[in-house]
C-alpha cells in the first residue's frame, strides 16, 4: 500500500527528531547487550552439554579399552556384549572390527567409511543394528595393537533435545528482550521529551510575556537541572531589564501624553481666539499633528504593554463570528464611505479564548490599513475558521505588498515608499503582531492575488 503524505510527512519528522533518534539508539543498545549476552549463554550452555557428552564417550571407550587389555579382542567382543545387554543398546553405539571393516561385536553393521582408525570425538549420523532410522552419534575410534579397530560412541538425542529447550527459551527470551528494551527506551524517550518540553514551555510563555516563569528544578543537580538554573538565572536578568525598561517607558509615555493633551488644550483655545485663516490653517496643521502624536504613543504604549503579557490573564470565551460582525457593523458606514465593501466569512458556535479588546483593536487596525493603502480595491473580507486553533484572516483585493518587503512592513515605525505620503505611525502590524503573540501565535502577510492577506495564527494553551 503506497503510503500518503500525511503518512511519509510523519515519517520525514520522526527520522528527524532528536528524541526518535535517541529512542532508537537506546533500543539498538539495549537490544545489542541483551542480545550478546543470550547467545552468549547460548554458546557456553553448548559446550557444556557438548564437553559432557564427550567426556562420557571417551569414558565408555576407556571402559572397553580397560577389557581388551584384561584378555585382547575375545575380552573386549565380552565386555560389548555385556555392555550392550546391561544397557539395551539405547543411547550406546560400539563397534569392533577388523582392519577391513568386518564386524566383530557391536551394534553397528560395519566401520563407517568417513571415520579413520584413530579418530577424536566426532559428530556423525549412523545406523544402529535394528534401528529403520540414522541416530545421531559423538564417537572416537581407536585401533587396537592386533590390528582391529574400536568405535565407541554416545547418542545425541539428549544434546539434541536440550538445544531445542535452549533455542525456544532463547528465543522467547530474545522477543521478550526486544518488547523489554523497546519499552525502557520509549520511557527514557519521555523522561527526556518531558524535561525539554518544560524547557520550551517556559519559553513559550516568556515570549508572550509571562517573565515571571521559571524552568522546573528538581534539585537534582544532572544536566537538565543545571540547564533550568543557567536559564532562570537568565530569566531573572531579563525580568529586571524590561521591568526597568517597562517603568522608563510607560514613565515617558504618560509624561510626554500630558505636555501633547496641553498642547492640544492650547491650539484649541488660540483656534477659537483668532480670525486669520492664515493663523487657523497652521493651528489645524499642529491640532493633526498633535493627535497623530497622541495616537503613536497610546498605540506604542499599547504595544509595549501587549508584549510585556499585560492582559494575557483576561482571555475570555468569545463568539468569534460575532466579534467580526460586531466590527464590520461598526466600519460599515466609513467601509462604505470610502467606496469598499466589507463581507464576514465566519461560522456560527465558534468559540474562542481571546483578549476580545486587543484583537478588536489589531482587526480595526487592519482595516483602516485596508481602507488606506489598497488603492484600486473595492472589497475587504474577514474570514475566521478553526486551523489547529483558530485563524482569523483580513483580506483586501489591492495592489498588496510585494513579498521582498514584507519583512520591512513588519518593522515598528517601519513605512514603505507608497505610505510614506499618508498619515499613519507604522505601528499598525506591530500592534497586530503583538497581540497574536500573546495568544500564542504569530501573524503572517501573504498574497491574496491580487491585494493582501494577514493572517492571524491563534493557538490555545493546554
Amino acid at each position: 500500500m503506497a503510503s500518503t503524505p500525511d503518512t511519509a510527512s510523519f515519517w520525514r519528522r520522526l527520522a528527524r527528531s532528536t528524541i526518535a533518534r535517541f529512542v532508537g539508539l537506546a533500543f539498538l543498545c539495549q537490544f545489542l547487550v541483551t542480545g550478546g549476552v543470550l547467545l552468549f549463554v547460548q554458546q557456553a550452555s553448548q559446550r557444556t552439554v557438548v564437553s559432557a557428552e564427550r567426556e562420557t564417550t571417551e569414558a565408555l571407550r576407556d571402559e572397553l579399552l580397560a577389557g581388551y587389555r584384561s584378555g585382547g579382542s575375545k575380552a573386549l567382543s565380552a565386555a560389548i556384549g555385556q555392555r550392550l545387554s546391561s544397557t539395551g543398546g539405547d543411547h550406546i553405539a560400539i563397534l569392533l572390527a577388523t582392519r577391513d571393516g568386518r564386524a566383530l561385536a557391536g551394534n553397528l553393521g560395519a566401520w563407517p567409511a568417513t571415520v579413520p582408525d584413530n579418530a577424536r570425538w566426532r559428530v556423525i549420523d549412523l545406523y544402529r543394528l535394528g534401528r529403520d532410522q540414522p541416530d545421531p552419534l559423538g564417537v572416537t575410534a581407536t585401533r587396537l595393537p592386533d590390528g582391529n579397530r574400536l568405535l565407541a560412541g554416545v547418542v545425541l538425542s539428549q544434546r539434541l533435545r536440550l538445544t531445542r529447550i535452549y533455542e525456544e527459551a532463547l528465543s522467547m527470551a530474545f522477543l521478550a528482550s526486544l518488547g523489554l528494551s523497546l519499552i525502557i527506551a520509549i520511557v527514557q524517550g519521555r523522561l527526556i521529551a518531558r524535561q525539554v518540553s518544560g524547557i520550551a514551555e517556559t519559553a513559550e510563555d516568556v515570549a508572550v510575556g509571562a517573565l515571571d516563569r521559571r524552568v522546573p528544578i528538581n534539585g537534582s543537580g544532572d544536566a537538565f537541572d543545571r540547564l533550568g538554573q543557567s536559564i532562570n538565572a537568565m530569566l531573572e536578568r531579563i525580568d529586571a531589564l524590561v521591568s526597568e525598561l517597562r517603568i522608563m517607558t510607560d514613565g515617558l509615555a504618560h509624561d510626554l501624553k500630558s505636555p501633547v493633551t496641553r498642547l492640544m488644550s492650547v491650539v484649541e483655545q488660540a483656534s477659537a481666539r483668532t480670525k486669520d485663516e492664515t493663523a487657523l490653517d497652521a493651528l489645524e496643521t499642529v491640532r493633526r499633528e498633535a493627535e497623530a502624536l497622541q495616537t503613536m504613543l497610546a498605540t506604542a504604549l499599547l504595544i509595549s504593554r501587549t508584549e510585556a503579557g499585560v492582559g494575557a490573564g483576561m482571555m475570555r470565551e468569545t463568539d468569534v463570528g460575532d466579534l467580526l460582525r460586531d466590527l464590520a457593523e461598526v466600519y460599515g458606514p466609513l467601509v462604505e464611505e470610502s467606496g469598499f465593501t466589507l463581507t464576514v466569512a465566519a461560522p456560527d458556535g465558534l468559540i474562542f479564548p481571546l483578549h476580545r479588546e486587543l484583537v478588536s483593536q489589531a482587526i480595526a487596525n487592519l482595516i483602516e490599513n485596508a481602507l488606506k493603502y489598497a488603492e484600486g480595491g473595492n472589497a475587504i473580507t474577514l474570514t475566521a475558521a478553526p486551523d489547529a486553533d483558530l485563524l482569523i484572516t483580513v483580506a483586501d483585493n489591492g495592489p498588496g505588498i510585494p513579498a521582498s518587503q514584507r519583512d520591512a512592513a513588519l518593522k515598528r515605525f517601519g513605512r514603505l515608499d507608497p505610505a510614506r505620503g499618508k498619515p499613519g505611525s507604522g505601528l499598525g502590524l506591530s500592534l497586530v503582531e503583538a497581540v497574536a503573540r500573546l495568544h500564542h501565535g504569530q501573524m503572517t502577510l501573504g498574497d491574496n492575488g491580487p491585494g493582501l492577506l494577514v493572517a492571524l495564527h491563534l493557538k490555545q494553551r493546554g
